[in-house]
């Protein structure tokens, strides 16, 4: 029994370790594909763009089904129309949020998310998280935190903007691994459900946004060959994105996601470095990025050890129990019944 469970433990931490790096490797490049289109080709339309990508995504899924890798599921209307609601609240609040507010401030939002998704985790899943957790978790926010935040400045709307973009963004991602095991269905299942309403849902309201948050019309856009090959590559990468992120949820959790997601942020900061020189790269921002990297190692040692992270157990306790007697539920079977 234990080469095969030494065995099955193996393959699921490559498996772990492919899905996260896909999950880098996409998100990575298509920030610095879309920082191309909008930086140098000034298509400043991202909701817009935004749909653009699930639209691409929702093509992906009709290949795929055709082709029978996306099988026949069952995901009710409510839900769907929650998560969408979320996931696309989650959209329009970031872009809002980063035009409203100071980057400084748009950096604290992003990391708050962490704090806002192990409260979901606490109140909906009962998940307990170990000091060696937590902690782990602190220094993950504190590097982030040294590496990326400078001004700080914020107004009401700003302020409102953000608190919507958290919050609906951390729903979005624990909605991704409720929904996957609540009704069976694989990254590419829920995929297939949510790709074609967010399409459409943005596509229809995304040149709305975009014309109140920039005042241009999408429509008047100059196009051009070099943006079109760049519009194209980043709706590719975002096929990858979506997929990704799902797979990463649904594999692990929407804090683990948050907190793993962070070493993203650090990677951007050193292409930046190698590609557009050293300006922004000092001590502090070395010293942030050592720290935020020592946390998330951290985090992935203490919230995989024995209760580092895991769903609270109770026991029954009666005044008759005798010595050698008891009742006492397992962590299975508590959550079989949850």
């Amino acid at each position: 029994m234990a080469p095969i469970s030494s065995s099955k433990s193996d393959r699921k931490a490559v498996l772990d370790v492919g899905a996260w790096m896909f999950n880098v490797s996409t998100s990575v490049g298509i920030i610095m594909v879309n920082k191309q289109l909008m930086a140098v080709h000034g298509f400043s339309f991202a909701t817009t763009l935004t749909g653009l990508h699930f639209g691409m995504t929702t093509l992906m899924t009709l290949a795929l089904r055709w082709l029978g890798y996306i099988q026949r599921s069952h995901l009710p209307f409510p839900e769907l129309f929650k998560f969408a609601l979320c996931a696309n609240f989650s959209i329009v609040g970031m872009n809002v949020s980063l035009m409203w507010n100071s980057v400084g401030f748009y950096q604290i939002a992003k990391l708050s998310m962490i704090p806002v998704s192990c409260f979901l985790e606490v109140m909906f899943d009962k998940i307990r998280y170990s000091r060696d957790t937590k902690l782990s978790i602190l220094i993950v926010l504190m590097g982030v935190a040294i590496c990326t935040v400078t001004d700080v400045s914020v107004n009401g709307k700003g302020f409102i903007a953000a608190v919507i973009a958290v919050w609906s963004t951390a729903l979005q991602q624990y909605y991704v691994h409720a929904l996957q095991k609540r009704y069976s269905l694989s990254s590419f299942d829920l995929l297939g459900h949510t790709a074609p309403v967010q399409a459409a849902s943005l596509l229809l309201t995304g040149p709305l946004v975009d014309y109140w948050l920039t005042s241009k019309k999408v429509y008047e856009y100059d196009f051009s060959i070099p943006s079109l090959f760049f519009m194209v590559l980043s709706c590719s990468i975002a096929v990858g994105t979506n997929l990704s992120q799902f797979i990463c949820i649904g594999r692990f959790t929407a804090v683990s996601f948050q907190v793993l997601g962070h070493m993203k942020t650090v990677l951007v900061l050193i292409l930046g470095f190698f590609l557009f020189g050293k300006e922004g790269m000092n001590l502090q921002v070395v010293l942030g990025m050592v720290l935020a990297i020592v946390g998330m190692i951290w985090y992935g040692n203490a919230s995989s050890k024995p209760g580092g992270k895991e769903r609270r157990s109770y026991s029954l306790v009666t005044d008759r129990t005798q010595k050698g007697q008891g009742i006492v539920l397992e962590d299975g079977n508590i959550d079989s019944k949850v």
